[in-house]
């Protein structure tokens, strides 16, 4: 099967339900087919060819959708742009993916002309638009996205993602949905960019199931509220820190929520304090789960007997598998270990890039550089990330553990837990915090507070106050900008 084939086949059984909801704007299954399928004509009389790339940098909307599966049903490979990115680095993507044209909102297609590419800040008119010969035949196995890595440890790469593993991640998506409540009518929230695997996690789950999805072109928590009371929202998924503000909001002007029966959190550390906390204000569950952009979701907390703080155990479809990072060996029960996936929704490499696919793939598993134990039971434990881990005197320290000690005093708001050179450790423990608002916690506060249960060795060396965390376009916390933002300890 490929999107075009499911889209299709929803078109069919249910025309008249509702595909997209955007504000006042609606848009049906059928029309989704008809206006896509005019659009990849449209494409076609431009000269564009199966296996070239078209780049979109636009906010969460209808017309994002059409230029999706516009490009699925010509075999044409789309480049999500990041909304965020200066002139500079969209160029670099853009010549990096060899994109032909970009389609970018009018407040943001001045940037994306500056790379020199064909931009368009308007969908071309459909009625206008020749009418194409018949749709070239599309494989299963032909690529359909390029989906560019945050870059955190340099240039972006962009994960190449075949039809066969979009289909395949909007089937787990819509098979964890379903493990919640069997047989539950959703309506899916998506208040994460669309330009960004999170936001495709929603989509794709709900056009697996011909459920709708209700799209808010940016994130707004007082947005996010209203959309579920209007729309009867009932899934959706987040970013730890846009759930804070999500709750503040709640807290500060509730909405009728009653509708929302699970919040899939992640990308992030997913504090318990902020999973109780969403019982408490929203009275739904907040599960917290693993995916990245490579992979697709592949872990997730089960909807019985679920273990707060974990996260949960790997989907049936999805292989999984927890090795030392150094000897490369199985590890052992609650041992912390490199997790490697293998999956159906695997992306199939690099676009270009043959080195850093060799590097990321083993033996056909893809090595996800984050640091994973599993206990007795079969649940998966977030230990940080490869390259994150604090060696101090020759002790390996997870920040992920430092931060939930952190997290349980009731004035942090938001933390982060790096490592910074020390001359005689190698490395010492730092964190950055966020108070809640009107808190004032003390530095000597925390550390005492953190050693009531972290050893000695673990406790940061100084903890540093921020008024907000430094965030990436999906909310993530960036960690290198803190790092790189503190002096070091000599």
């Amino acid at each position: 099967m490929t999107l075009a084939s499911l889209l299709e086949q929803h078109a069919k059984r249910t025309p008249d339900s509702t595909a997209l909801q955007c504000g006042d704007r609606a848009l049906t299954f059928r029309d989704l087919h008809a206006t896509s399928d005019a659009l990849a004509g449209w494409f076609l009389a431009e000269g564009l060819k199966p296996g070239d790339r078209i780049a979109i940098q636009w906010p969460n909307a209808i017309e994002v959708v059409q230029l999706f599966f516009a490009a699925f049903k010509a075999g044409i490979i789309a480049v999500p742009i990041n909304l965020r990115l200066k002139p500079s680095e969209i160029a670099y993507v853009m010549q990096d993916a060899g994109a032909a044209i970009c389609f970018a909102h009018p407040k943001l297609a001045e940037g994306v002309r500056a790379s020199g590419i064909r931009t368009l800040s308007e969908l071309p008119s459909l009625q206008a638009a020749p009418s194409a010969s018949p749709l070239p035949p599309v494989s299963e196995d032909a690529p359909a996205l390029i989906l560019y890595t945050s870059g955190s440890t340099g240039r972006p790469k962009g994960a190449v993602l075949s039809q066969r593993a979009l289909v395949a991640t909007g089937e787990v998506c819509a098979s964890i949905v379903e493990n919640f409540e069997p047989g539950l009518k959703t309506r899916g929230l998506l208040m994460t960019p669309l330009m960004h695997s999170s936001g495709l996690f929603v989509l794709l789950s709900s056009f697996h199931r011909g459920e709708p999805c209700v799209l808010l072109p940016m994130f707004d928590a007082a947005a996010v509220l209203d959309a579920v009371e209007r729309f009867r929202c009932t899934t959706t998924l987040s970013l730890p820190a846009m759930m804070q503000f999500v709750l503040q909001e709640q807290a500060r002007q509730p909405r009728d929520v009653s509708s929302l029966r699970v919040i899939f959190a992640g990308g992030d550390s997913v504090p318990v304090p902020l999973q109780e906390r969403t019982r408490e204000l929203l009275g739904c569950l907040m599960v917290e789960g693993l995916a990245q952009t490579e992979t697709g979701p592949t872990i997730g907390n089960p909807p019985v007997n679920p273990k707060l703080g974990s996260l949960g155990m790997n989907h049936p479809s999805i292989d999984v598998r927890l090795v030392d990072f150094v000897t490369r060996q199985p590890v052992g029960v609650d041992e912390p270990g490199e997790l490697l996936v293998r999956s159906p929704a695997l992306c199939s490499g690099y676009w270009q890039n043959p080195a850093a696919t060799a590097e990321a793939f083993e033996d056909g598993w893809f090595r996800t550089g984050d640091l994973v134990s599993r206990d007795a039971d079969g649940y998966y434990w977030f230990r940080g990330r490869l390259k994150e881990i604090i060696i101090r005197g020759g002790s390996n320290i997870s920040p992920q553990e430092v931060e939930e000690a952190l997290y349980s005093h009731p004035d942090v708001l938001e933390v982060a837990v790096v490592g910074l050179p020390h001359e005689v450790w190698g490395e010492v423990v730092i964190a950055a915090v966020a108070r809640r608002e009107g808190r004032t916690v003390s530095e000597a506060d925390l550390r005492e507070h953190a050693r009531q249960t972290l050893a000695d060795y673990k406790v940061p060396e100084r903890i540093y106050f921020m008024p907000e965390l430094p965030k990436g376009p999906t909310g993530k916390v960036l960690r290198r900008s803190i790092r790189e933002g503190l002096p070091a300890l000599q």
